[in-house]
């Protein structure tokens, strides 16, 4: 149901723990263990509720709010986090944190295994990380070979597969597992048995249960959408919003009943889908049907797969993910742009998925905060030779022509924010002038205000508007206006500022209002 071709689904880490720490607040696992499975349930329906009605109203757009330059920063900084965490199954370490900041699991790796090779009871195992480095390597040269010959495009695909089947067959024959490799162990076979009858939507909990839904629903929608949007830049194709969430709802409402907690698009799990070479969403059906025929007939041979190859398959997929060349880029291109990249990797890096997300977010928003404050307020002149009229700044060789000042404003809406700051800036410009030309016994007669690009005006924008006629007229200087849009013109005709201005004072083109200014008295007076 969703539109992207590369998102895999199922459990993550940043959700399970934001679970698993807002559940236990409210019912005790201990305690009360199927209570506690029952609420998870129910939290897990409402969540595909929130999210299916995100979908529905349309809420997709706050999606665009995740900048091409966060999503960079948001793909190096979880690669590196997700390469730290396959340590834990790369070394063959037993305890490990479940924090994913870079500084907690880097602690937890030396700690540990610090602890395994002076424990006299818990012996510490090289043969994981041979075993593991091992395949890491095969998988490399595979995805290389691959790349340098066209033909050989299926061994990087088949890579992942053969390294589980190899290093299954070799534990198994060689008994590694009993020399200290971690192996995945007993898997329970079949498939969950359904959970209907387990919702519970009467007494005092079911508040906190929507709670709780509502929370896990924005963060699950937003670790899914910017693995999405990640992904979806790199291959080149546009991902639908409002599809995602209405899929991950009916997705996680269908897993409420099935037995499932909480599942979104898992930044590893897509990272392998995409190494791998999947085109589309089926690549989601065939994973699904494998993990049944596997539930159902070859759970037991999943016994003796070392943990190691795991956390290789997964390592052998990040390197692509960090694009330092396009940091560069941002950084070239658009300073404040790099600082939302750089936010969001270190916030990722050094706090988690949410915090780094946030970052970038937040000085996405500033950056429009600061665009809106601060518009573009440019003088023209006419360029020599035609009739365009271009910022005198950009084009030197654009003249301005003797009483007469253009201004176009590039702010897309003038409203509350810019409103003063846009009137001052033509009022200073005015006396500047005034200055300026007062030796040549001249002075500005009239204003030109360029709104091609002015898209929307409020009450605030009207009002300078207003006041800034005020003060023109009082000093003998006209104010005209250039090709305004349908929206902005109604909204002053309903406010009478056409009629305090004059009609007369509207033009078409800046050509046509600067040959009216110059016929009229007013340029000669």
């Amino acid at each position: 149901m969703g539109s992207s071709r590369d998102i895999a689904i199922g459990p993550v880490a940043v959700v399970s723990m934001l679970l698993s720490s807002l559940v236990t607040k409210v019912i005790d696992p201990v305690a009360n263990p199927h209570a506690y499975r029952d609420f998870v349930f129910t939290v897990t329906f409402f969540t595909g509720i929130f999210q299916a009605g995100f979908g529905i109203f349309r809420l997709g757009f706050l999606v665009d709010f995740l900048s091409h330059a966060a999503l960079v920063g948001f793909m190096a900084g979880a690669a590196i986090i997700i390469g730290l965490q396959q340590l834990k199954g790369l070394l063959g370490i037993t305890h490990f944190t479940t924090k994913t900041d870079a500084v907690s699991v880097l602690v937890s790796v030396y700690k540990s295994l610090h602890q395994q090779i002076t424990s006299s009871e818990e012996k510490w195992s090289p043969m994981n990380v041979v075993l593991g480095c091992s395949f890491l390597i095969f998988l490399l040269v595979t995805r290389f070979i691959g790349r340098r010959n066209k033909k050989l495009f299926w061994l990087p695909a088949i890579g992942p597969l053969l390294s589980v089947i190899l290093s299954t067959l070799i534990v198994y024959l060689s008994k590694a597992d009993k020399q200290g490799v971690n192996v995945i162990k007993h898997v329970k076979g079949g498939l969950n048995q359904s959970s209907v009858h387990q919702l519970q939507f009467h007494g005092q909990n079911v508040g906190q249960a929507a709670k709780i839904g509502l929370v896990c629903a924005v963060i699950a929608l937003t670790e899914a959408m910017a693995v999405g949007r990640s992904f979806a830049s790199i291959k080149g194709y546009q991902l639908d919003g409002n599809r995602e969430m209405l899929s991950m709802g009916i997705m996680n409402i269908a897993g409420s009943l099935t037995s499932c907690y909480v599942a979104t698009g898992s930044f590893s799990r897509t990272a392998v889908n995409f190494s791998a070479g999947c085109q589309t969403a089926v690549s989601n059906i065939v994973m699904a049907v494998t993990v049944i025929l596997f539930l159902q007939l070859f759970a037991r041979l999943l016994y003796y797969t070392p943990m190691a190859i795991l956390a290789s398959i997964i390592l052998s997929a990040l390197p692509g993910l960090i694009d330092l060349n396009e940091a560069r880029y941002i950084w070239k291109v658009d300073k404040l742009d790099f600082l939302a990249c750089i936010g969001a990797f270190f916030g990722v890096l050094f706090a988690s998925v949410e915090i780094g997300l946030l970052v970038a977010v937040t000085i996405s928003f500033a950056k429009i905060l600061i665009q809106s404050i601060r518009p573009g307020v440019e003088i023209l002149g006419r360029v020599p030779r035609t009739e365009a009229f271009c910022d005198v700044t950009q084009y030197p060789m654009a003249i301005s022509t003797p009483g007469i000042v253009v201004i176009r404003i590039s702010s897309g809406s003038l409203c509350f924010a810019n409103a003063n700051f846009v009137k001052e800036r033509i009022l200073k410009w005015v006396v500047e002038e005034d200055e300026i030309q007062e030796a040549a016994k001249g002075n500005v007669r009239a204003i030109i205000m360029d709104m091609t690009n002015l898209m929307n005006v409020d009450t605030s924008g009207i009002l300078a508007l207003e006041e800034l006629h005020k003060r023109l007229h009082s000093r003998g200087v006209e104010l005209a206006m250039v090709n305004p849009r349908w929206l902005v013109i109604h909204k002053l005709k309903l406010a009478h500022f056409v009629d305090k201005i004059g009609k007369q004072w509207v033009f078409l083109t800046v050509g046509e209002a600067v040959d009216a200014c110059l016929s009229s008295k007013i340029a000669t007076a």
